[in-house]
């Protein structure tokens, strides 16, 4: 199958299209650049492997937790290409996507996805691989660094030791993993034989916290992320 997959939920960008046993990807900075350069990058991933929009079997990409900016942008440009279209979406999780990446990367099989959330607090969910795919131990949740408690024997995978390395859990095994979107490829065959794929409409981002307000520049980037998605 043809996939196009993406990823906005951190401070990094992660592009990649698969054609086959074919594999682009790309990479770079995230946060507010991701509303410009994404759907360029796309173009340009597409172009490489010739391939059209009409060519991709599904949209595949990561719903949060993560930037509000990130999610939303991701969001959008899901959307507005899948309608463009005429194309499912497969949205994935962006903590699993973590656990994904840790076991490819590093062979863990019992992952804490661990996320820097900003304002002294990390988003986190619990995984165990089994038969070939993940499965939920630890439900989504938001806490304080120190409030979070590890298992014994659970990996604990993501960026927020790098922020918080005195708080979080500091007897844990840890792991730099990011939710990259040749993790979120690696899983879309499976879920898709699941059945998880949806329509245009459900590209809804995943929040864990509730903000009231948006900054000028979060309703800039969704701005652009709206131009561009009608535009492509």
């Amino acid at each position: 199958m043809n996939l196009l997959a993406f990823d906005t939920s951190t401070d990094t960008l992660f592009i990649a299209i698969q054609r086959g046993d074919q594999l682009w990807q790309h990479q770079a900075a995230g946060g507010a650049n991701s509303s410009a350069t994404l759907i360029p990058s796309i173009q340009q991933g597409l172009q490489a492997l010739d391939l059209k929009f009409s060519d991709l079997t599904a949209i595949v990409f990561g719903r949060g937790p993560g930037s509000f900016t990130g999610l939303r942008t991701s969001c959008a440009i899901a959307q507005g290409l899948a309608m463009g279209a005429d194309l499912p979406l497969l949205p994935i999780d962006t903590l699993l996507a973590v656990a994904e990446e840790a076991r490819h990367q590093h062979g863990v099989t019992h992952v804490m996805g661990v996320l820097d959330a900003r304002m002294s607090e990390v988003y986190h969910a619990g995984y165990h691989w089994v038969d070939g795919c993940w499965q939920a131990t630890h439900e989504l949740g938001l806490c304080a660094p120190q409030a979070l408690q590890i298992p014994v024997g659970m990996a604990v995978a993501g960026n927020a030791h790098a922020a918080y390395p005195d708080r979080l859990a500091p007897a844990a095994q840890h792991l730099h993993a990011l939710p990259t979107a040749t993790a979120l490829l690696r899983m879309a065959p499976r879920m898709i034989a699941d059945g998880h794929l949806v329509d245009a409409s459900y590209a809804l981002p995943l929040y864990i916290r509730d903000k009231v307000a948006k900054t000028t520049a979060e309703r800039e980037a969704e701005r652009q992320a709206a131009e561009a998605s009608t535009q492509a």
